[in-house]
């Protein structure tokens, strides 16, 4: 696998999955209908701010992605955020994991002191496991911060990591 700044030519392939992703609505707080041009430019950050993909061994198949940035802006832009979409097609594979891990470096390299999530469901076990072996714990959860179509209104975490 390898990972390395996203393309416009990149977001064919992501365009599906991420749509499958919040069309979902369990695991992300974007409207379930986004549409495509909204989302582009939701997920396609300009840099200081990276977008990246993760793909197979050839180049030719995205695994998964995700965007980074900085949380805040002015006196709070020294903490990074991310967030990550892995092809269902894909899981298992450790491709969450290696796109978190790039996330890490490219904001350690970046000069940021910490990297927060601002809003992880806390249904979604498979990321809040992966990020607390990764060294970020939970805050804070804002109860009932997110209507999960299955399980009604569940708790949103905030996850920090310092760098």
């Amino acid at each position: 696998m390898l990972i390395r700044e996203a393309t416009d030519e990149d977001w064919p392939a992501i365009w599906p999955f991420f749509h499958g992703i919040v069309a979902a609505g369990d695991t992300f707080t974007y409207p379930t209908d986004l549409g495509e041009h909204d989302a582009r430019d939701w997920w396609l950050l300009p840099p200081p701010n990276r977008t990246a993909v993760a793909v197979d061994d050839d180049g030719r198949t995205v695994l998964g992605t995700a965007k980074m940035n900085a949380n805040h802006l002015g006196n709070g832009a020294h903490i990074a955020s991310a967030s990550y979409m892995v092809d269902p097609a894909h899981t298992g594979r450790g491709v969450g994991r290696a796109l978190c891990e790039y996330s890490l470096e490219w904001a350690r390299t970046a000069g940021f002191r910490a990297m927060q999530f601002n809003a992880v469901v806390e249904t979604n076990t498979h990321a809040v496991k992966l990020y607390e072996s990764l060294g970020f714990t939970v805050l804070g959860t804002l109860p009932e911060g997110f209507r999960h179509p299955v399980h009604g209104y569940v708790g949103l975490h905030i996850m920090h990591r310092a760098l």
